[in-house]
């Protein structure tokens, strides 16, 4: 019933987390990108997990191939309070080699076809497919509805982004209506949006379907040679040159205050991973990370409060304009405009200054670090100092185009051996 609100409950969410992530550089050397932590006690995966549990989709699965332990993990231990007795599920599904010899997912669509009976198993009317390495709030069911309301084949989510920026995106041309007419890659000359030439609609990689249409379409895709079983190259195309293909925009279901920005983010390299978790250090940052109403889930470690000590005119321990986990103890140190995630310890002396600071890091006395990320677990030496001299830095650190400084442990004991 296209008015009905429970269209969430005749759907299910199945998350595309198999991504190398390989722009992240070192930060994806030991995890998948959608297990990359975020915003200080979260990760990659849990917006787009979370957005699908506050759209009232409790039919779940993660699609998941490259590094995977850490994903899988985080899973089990964040999301595990779904129960079967209700009819909600959240299963991972590791490539398997489930239809043949392959061994890996060949590509977007061939990881759902390689699941077709998981799918079947849950009853559903509707999928969405999604991506789990996007930075986003969003009410699917919203665009649940307009894909019903429609009767579409497929409805996209569309990001309406400046006309020559859509150059990096697939780009979709509509009609009046919204109708999708035309779906170029990376196009070098975007087509604008009707009525609103200066702008264009930009694939997010969000699609709903009704199951059993998509169902029929994996498996003539699956039998095709000469497809690279991909929805973006393969199955998007057909539909919009053969069927009803209708854009949804973000702006209609992007989760945020009145008045506020849309906010949405690829958060693929170290630059942009930076900026957007130091945007959260902002006086009124764009992405609300306090909305109860639209909570983002994700495991909830067991730890004190942050704690800050001493009071020296050179050694206090202080955080300006910066987010601080719990767990943390900030030990004669200066923070400043910084994020620091779970159990961080640092010691008098330090400074940090820009840093985004993962989980478990010890920071030892007189380091100063600046505009500057460190990996989960990294213990800084006495001393360190990192984002005054991008040069020198670069001899044992990778340093960012915009002039990031990524620090891991490997990195640290290559610092070490050289002194």
């Amino acid at each position: 019933m296209v008015g009905d609100r429970r269209l969430g409950q005749r759907s299910m969410a199945f998350v595309l987390a198999g991504g190398r992530g390989s722009r992240l550089m070192e930060l994806t050397d030991r995890r998948v990108k959608p297990a990359v932590p975020f915003g200080g006690k979260t990760r990659i995966i849990d917006f787009a997990l979370s957005n699908a549990l506050n759209s009232g989709i409790r039919k779940m699965a993660v699609a998941t191939q490259y590094k995977a332990h850490s994903l899988i993990r985080h899973c089990q231990r964040g999301w595990n309070f779904f129960r079967a007795e209700r009819n909600e599920f959240l299963d991972i599904l590791p490539a398997s080699q489930r239809m043949g010899e392959e061994n890996w997912y060949r590509g977007t669509a061939d990881a759902v076809t390689q699941n077709i009976d998981i799918v079947d198993s849950y009853g559903v009317d509707y999928i969405v497919i999604l991506a789990g390495d996007h930075i986003y709030k969003m009410d699917y069911e919203l665009m649940i509805h307009q894909h019903v309301q429609e009767q579409a084949d497929v409805t996209i989510g569309c990001l309406t982004v400046p006309r020559m920026e859509a150059t990096a995106f697939g780009v979709m041309g509509t009609d009046a209506d919204g109708r999708i007419t035309s779906f170029l890659e990376k196009p070098a000359d975007p087509p604008g949006i009707p009525g609103d030439p200066d702008r264009a609609l930009a694939s997010m990689g969000i699609y709903v379907f009704n199951w059993p249409f998509l169902r029929e379409l994996l498996l003539k895709d699956a039998a095709d040679p000469n497809s690279s079983h991909d929805f973006g190259n393969d199955l998007i195309p057909d539909i919009v040159k053969n069927g009803k293909a209708i854009a949804h925009r973000f702006d209609d279901s992007c989760v945020r205050a009145e008045g506020a920005p849309v906010y949405w983010r690829d958060v693929g390299t170290v630059d942009a991973f930076w900026q957007a978790n130091i945007d959260l250090t902002n006086f009124t940052p764009t992405l609300d990370l306090w909305d109860r109403n639209w909570p983002i889930w994700t495991c909830s470690e067991s730890v004190p409060p942050a704690k800050f000590i001493h009071d020296e005119a050179d050694r206090r321990g202080v955080a300006i304009s910066s987010m601080v986990s719990g767990g943390c103890i900030i030990s004669g140190t200066e923070v400043r405009n910084s994020l620091l995630f779970t159990n961080v310890h640092t010691n008098s002396y330090a400074v940090l200054d820009h840093a985004v600071v993962l989980p478990r890091v010890v920071v030892h006395r007189s380091a100063r670090l600046r505009r500057c990320v460190i990996d989960s677990g990294v213990e800084i030496p006495t001393g360190l100092v990192v984002g005054e001299d991008h040069a020198d830095d670069a001899k044992f650190f990778r340093v960012s185009p915009k002039g990031i400084t990524l620090i891991t442990q490997d990195m640290v004991d290559k610092w070490k051996a050289a002194q």
